[in-house]
């Protein structure tokens, strides 16, 4: 594992050659963060000498990373020219890994999602998932000419952390887990591909996804809550998320919340799908309910709310736990329910923080993910791409498996 140590918003660059894939970096960064910019501007937020600046973009251009937009005529002086990032020049897989379904998709330059391929299971085989990827990652490559093959940077995975250990959660034998302890699914998967394979935690993924391409650019720090079978998340410092020493920094799950009865239980006892379908066995409903009607949970009843309300307020506790440990501006909230769920997710805790003594620290702004309930599988395909060509964010593989 690599430590890049505390990152910032990128600033400054080096006119020495041997540096010159720095440079291009911090000029992709810069392009992408602000969508478009002309050369001067570019110079002006490196520090880079105009000369040097030419030098690379015109290396970039070359290469098919950069795209030259209309001539903006000012009032003086000629015309400036903005520059966007190629939404051909590259293209990168990412590989959702979940406990009971996996999502692959393949995203351009901007992450925009060029294909995408998704499989549901009883519990998430190690094999299984070998070769779904291979086999949809051969058929994506299929379909391309040399020159987008030669494109395609390399593969993400997002993966729970420490999967083998969820066996009695997901309902099946220890036994049927326990391939996950040994395998390096990243470097067999590479073996297969022939492509590059980095892994990522989950919520991590999910996290850097909502960085780069949802509310990131907005706010220099914040936490992050994906709520799926279970609960995670990420934590962003400085325009950079913060993996910690062992990877699982915003891990939310195992967060201690007082109970009604003065115990204390994780958060993800509450804050989780999974707490939402033992409601509603309990309740005589058939949990599956959820995942055949996706985008709308109306059929549920009042378990429903009742679950919103518990959650909200667990949620708004780990809030305010968080924020006095570390000064976050905002609270993003994202998960796989219905957009209309999220936002009565959102407005609950917002509420239930208003309840809370916050003497002491700074009450944070509550808001929803902008990203959506593809958050994870998108945060696995700009691995590869902040690995090879950006330099804005702290990103740590770290094998998960």
């Amino acid at each position: 594992m690599r430590d890049t140590g505390h990152i910032v918003d990128p600033t400054g660059g080096a006119n020495q050659i041997r540096v010159r894939d720095y440079n291009e970096r911090l000029v992709l960064s810069l392009v992408r963060r602000h969508t478009r910019l002309p050369k001067s501007e570019i110079a002006k937020r490196s520090g880079l000498s105009a000369q040097t600046i030419s030098i690379i973009m015109r290396s970039l251009e070359d290469n098919g990373l950069l795209l030259r937009g209309e001539p903006q005529r000012g009032k003086v002086g000629q015309p400036s020219i903005p520059l966007s990032l190629n939404p051909d020049g590259v293209q990168s897989i990412g590989l959702k890994i979940g406990r009971r379904s996996a999502d692959l998709i393949l995203v351009d330059f901007l992450g925009v999602t060029r294909e995408s391929v998704h499989i549901k299971y009883q519990y998430p085989n190690p094999n299984t998932i070998v070769n779904f990827a291979d086999s949809e990652i051969r058929k994506f490559l299929k379909s391309m000419n040399a020159d987008q093959i030669n494109r395609v940077v390399g593969v993400g995975i997002s993966i729970p952390y420490q999967l083998w250990r969820w066996a009695g959660t997901v309902g099946v034998d220890q036994k049927d887990m326990d391939d996950w302890r040994s395998i390096d699914i990243a470097k067999v998967l590479e073996a297969k591909t022939g492509l590059p394979c980095l892994i990522q935690n989950d919520g991590t993924s999910a996290c850097l996804a909502e960085q780069v391409y949802g509310l990131g650019p907005k706010y220099s720090d914040f936490i992050y809550f994906f709520i799926g079978t279970f609960i995670g998340g990420g934590i962003v410092l400085n325009h950079s998320v913060f993996v910690g020493r062992t990877g699982n920094a915003g891990a939310m799950g195992p967060i201690p919340i007082i109970d009604e009865n003065g115990q204390a239980k994780p958060l993800l006892n509450y804050a989780s799908i999974q707490s939402l379908e033992k409601m509603l066995i309990e309740d005589g409903q058939d949990p599956d309910y959820l995942y055949l009607h996706p985008d709308d949970w109306s059929g549920i009843g009042p378990i429903l709310q009742e679950w919103i309300n518990n959650t909200s307020k667990k949620l708004a506790l780990a809030v305010a736990s968080a924020c006095s440990i570390l000064d976050f501006e905002v609270a993003i909230i994202e998960g796989i329910f219905p957009p209309i769920i999220k936002d009565q997710i959102v407005k609950c805790t917002q509420r239930e923080i208003e309840k809370l003594d916050l003497r002491g620290i700074e009450k944070p702004q509550i808001h929803q993910g902008k990203v959506g309930k593809d958050a994870r599988v998108l945060g696995a395909a700009s691995l590869p791409l902040l690995n090879r060509y950006l330099i804005d964010h702290s990103v740590l593989f770290k094998e998960t498996t």
